[in-house]
């Protein structure tokens, strides 16, 4: 085909529309204004702290609130949420957390199973509560901190697991083991710059593998069976052993009240003697007359029938009545 036959299809008469430069002018300004209207405000949450980058480098930090940037690309924003609690899971995941908690079936095992210093194996789930302290370290000191939080977590978890037997992490050590791992876990977090602060870690289930479940489960049933026998030997201990020290306390007392009372009259006795002595030396007579009234003001109170007679009368039967007498 001979190239010099084409023709182009022509327009005629078409010519494209004629814009004065004072609209281009005025879109492109009303688009900037745009532009600035909407990038250069930012509102910060009251549980958020506002990171601000210029050019993807740190500038400042704003509190919550109303605030002022250039737009982007200039300076960006990135909120922070310091005041929430945040927590990662082990072991198990939860889908939702509404009036019945559904779970993750995914299997999870990895995380979970641990070894124990006695060479036993314990599955192990626990959560870590924490929060974000330091908004720069938290964004800028670690690459995935995320990520590197999980593997801490996993890290500190299996050493102190591994430090203690399975006796005492499926049964008394729970506590004190979750308490070292939130301080280890805090070392850790400070040494590497995380910017997180540990609240919490919480064991939230520690069973032995399925599989040696039952002798497990018998185990824990012997070791309560003995806590309950030592807690009632103790109780009786308790009962019966303070009641004796009390009883033995109370004989020595009264034992010793007895003593200081027959000293004390013993002490007496002497005294009243020495003082009869010496006043009988004194005046012989008149402490005899004196001793001889006494006694018989003592005896004389305790006889029932007193008869005083003369002491010139010859003879007291006309004065007795003999019947009487006789009864």
């Amino acid at each position: 085909m001979d190239t010099r036959d084409v023709r182009l299809p022509s327009f005629g008469e078409f010519r494209l529309p004629k814009i004065p430069v004072q609209a281009i002018v005025g879109v492109l300004f009303a688009l900037v204004l745009i532009w600035i209207a909407f990038g250069s405000f930012f509102t910060v949450e009251p549980e958020e702290i506002g990171v601000v980058l210029r050019f993807g480098a740190y500038t400042r930090t704003t509190e919550p609130g109303l605030h002022f940037k250039v737009p982007w690309p200039v300076e960006s924003v990135i909120k922070v949420p310091v005041q929430r609690q945040l927590k990662q899971e082990f072991g198990f995941r939860t889908e939702s957390a509404n009036i019945q908690t559904r779970y993750s079936e995914q299997d999870l095992d990895r995380e979970s199973l641990m070894l124990t210093g006695d060479l036993n194996v314990a599955i192990v789930d626990w959560t870590t509560q924490f929060r974000i302290r330091d908004p720069y370290q938290h964004l800028f000191k670690v690459r995935d901190v995320i990520g590197t939080f999980r593997s801490m977590n996993e890290a500190v978890m299996r050493e102190v697991i591994g430090d203690r037997s399975v006796s005492e992490v499926l049964t008394v050590g729970r506590q004190e083991i979750a308490a070292e791992v939130e301080r280890r876990l805090q070392e850790l977090c400070d040494q590497y710059e995380t910017g997180i602060k540990v609240e919490q870690v919480v064991l939230q289930d520690v069973n032995p593998p399925d599989s040696v479940k039952p002798s497990f489960n018998e185990v824990n049933q012997a070791q309560q069976e003995r806590e309950k026998m030592i807690n009632e030997a103790r109780s009786e201990f308790n009962r019966v052993i303070p009641r004796a020290h009390g009883e033995a306390l109370q004989t020595i007392q009264q034992a010793e009240g007895y003593a200081t009372d027959r000293v004390n009259r013993a002490q007496g006795d002497a005294a009243l003697f020495t003082a009869l002595l010496t006043a009988y030396r004194r005046a012989p007579e008149v402490t005899r007359r004196r001793m001889y009234l006494e006694t018989v003001g003592e005896i004389y109170p305790k006889i029932k029938r007193k008869i005083v007679i003369d002491s010139k009368a010859k003879s007291v039967l006309p004065l007795l009545n003999l019947e009487e007498v006789k009864k």
